[in-house]
């Protein structure tokens, strides 16, 4: 029975790999019910719970707030899982949506509905600045290489990888 496993695991994986994989396809399966969880929000003006109490001053109901609120918060957790996850040399490029959709949930804890999604284009242009270009010069660099060797792709792909231990030294390379 147990060698039955092993085949279906390629030479190599380590158990560690494993279960971080399970992890991750776990976290990506449950998005449907973390989205679906307003649906236990009351539609009334204030939500009381255990734990706190919830006044929906703007959006007259706090089951319209945490609608509003799914709908920016579970996007904004794919990408994160995506962006820690891929092992592409473009994966920077993640950081604009993510920006976009970061700015996108403050406003809706923030604002009045009506003004959601607006203007957000101000302030992701500081962060397209640096990363576009920056994306576009890693990209020359790779073509360059390419024109120069007789390297594959994934070679190269390989080689402009940064590749952290960690989780923890994945988010300290950006700060």
């Amino acid at each position: 029975m147990k060698e039955n496993y092993r085949k279906l695991i390629k030479p190599g994986t380590s158990r560690k790999n494993l279960i971080l994989g399970s992890l991750i396809a776990t976290l990506v399966a449950i998005t449907p019910y973390l989205f679906y969880l307003y649906e236990s929000v009351p539609d009334s003006k204030v939500w009381k719970t255990l734990l706190f109490e919830y006044s929906a001053n703007h959006y007259e109901s706090a089951y319209v707030a945490m609608w509003f609120l799914a709908g920016k918060l579970i996007p904004l957790y794919i990408l994160f899982l995506w962006f820690f996850t891929c092992k592409h040399w473009w994966y920077h490029t993640l950081l604009v949506p993510i920006s976009m959709y970061a700015y996108q949930t403050f406003d809706v804890i923030n604002k009045d509905a009506a003004f959601v999604d607006a203007n957000q284009l101000i302030y992701l242009i500081p962060i397209m600045a640096i990363i576009i270009p920056s994306i576009y010069l890693i990209r020359a660099r790779i073509f360059n290489k390419i024109n120069e060797a007789n390297k594959s792709m994934e070679e190269l792909e390989e080689e402009f990888k940064i590749s952290p231990k960690n989780f923890w030294d994945k988010i300290s390379q950006y700060f």
